[in-house]
């Protein structure tokens, strides 16, 4: 029997590379949700004509009815980048975290599938353990412009772990740190794309604050490959757990990597840093390694050169 599988956010970077790696199993029929926000149709157009792949263009804060017996949810449908989530789109934002968890958790429920949930290290917030463990609760600004985002995730998780415990859904739930490569979205204001981006189009690097913060830079093809392995895992290992590159760079490191390989006469302008920006971030993936046996194989270089080459052939389209 063929395994059905609802992936939500599946036009968006991280989905569209999900359901891509899902259709390389032949067993796997896969529903695509998403309302194209942060996501593109163009992410997937290549897709629409397989006939184990389907489209919907839905957004999850409402209900999701769905004729299918699905098997199992991946729920990764959110903002991801400051740009996206905060301002007008705030109070939205929250709305995708909390309602889009519980309609997602309400279908799992009725379909007796299991559910991954695609969480965050935003949860750790400026955080005050140095690197993140799982076990650690977080230093969160409940009320600064990023909230929306971190306190949503956080409460999706909530609701994760209670819709275990009362209804006894099968779930799963990880946390994503700095994740890039293909089919990222030019303009979403995360730090790979914006550097790369910059530097294609012959334009100085902004750099936000003095560059000395550390972010773990995780390439996509390694993360989609631990995701699907916490799916598979035995039901009674639900998470959290974190999944990410534990290699820790400074921004100022990132841009300078990038002028190298892209146009080394290019400058790196400083701006100020925004609100509650963190200043830290680098998972302890101990938990993923004895429990997934995994670890990222391609390191920052690599994954570099093959999200430049990405997006030197999407501006040179966009220039044609």
């Amino acid at each position: 029997m063929p395994k059905k599988i609802l992936v939500t956010g599946g036009s968006g970077f991280i989905g569209s590379n999900l359901v891509r790696e899902l259709l390389k199993d032949k067993n796997n029929e896969i529903i695509c949700i998403d309302n194209n926000y942060t996501g593109s149709i163009d992410n997937i157009k290549e897709l629409l004509d397989n006939k184990r792949f389907k489209f919907i263009e839905h957004d999850i804060i409402n209900p999701l009815n769905i004729d299918d017996k699905i098997d199992e949810i991946y729920n990764l449908a959110c903002p991801a980048s400051p740009p996206f989530y905060q301002g007008k789109m705030a109070i939205n934002t929250t709305k995708t975290c909390v309602y889009g968890a519980i309609n997602m958790l309400e279908l799992a429920r009725k379909n007796n599938a299991k559910i991954l949930q695609t969480s965050t290290s935003e949860v750790y917030g400026e955080p005050l353990v140095h690197p993140q463990i799982e076990t650690y609760r977080g230093n969160v600004n409940p009320t600064g412009i990023r909230a929306c985002y971190d306190e949503g995730k956080r409460c999706a998780e909530s609701l994760f772990f209670d819709y275990n415990r009362i209804y006894n859904v099968k779930i799963k739930v990880v946390r994503i740190f700095n994740t890039y490569g293909p089919f990222m979205n030019p303009n979403d204001g995360r730090v790979v794309s914006n550097f790369i981006c910059q530097a294609l189009r012959g334009e100085n690097l902004t750099v936000y604050g003095d560059g000395t913060q550390t972010r773990s830079f995780c390439y996509v093809d390694d993360l989609i490959e631990v995701i699907i392995k916490m799916m598979s895992s035995n039901d009674d290992f639900i998470g959290p757990v974190n999944i990410g590159n534990p290699n820790e760079f400074t921004i100022k490191e990132l841009s300078e990597l990038v002028v190298n390989k892209i146009n080394k006469n290019l400058k790196i302008i400083y701006k100020p840093l925004p609100l509650d920006d963190p200043t830290q971030r680098r998972p302890d993936i101990g938990l993923a390694k004895e429990k997934l046996n995994w670890e990222p194989k391609i390191q920052l270089r690599e994954g570099l050169d093959k999200t430049i080459d990405y997006f030197a052939n999407i501006i040179k389209r966009y220039k044609k």
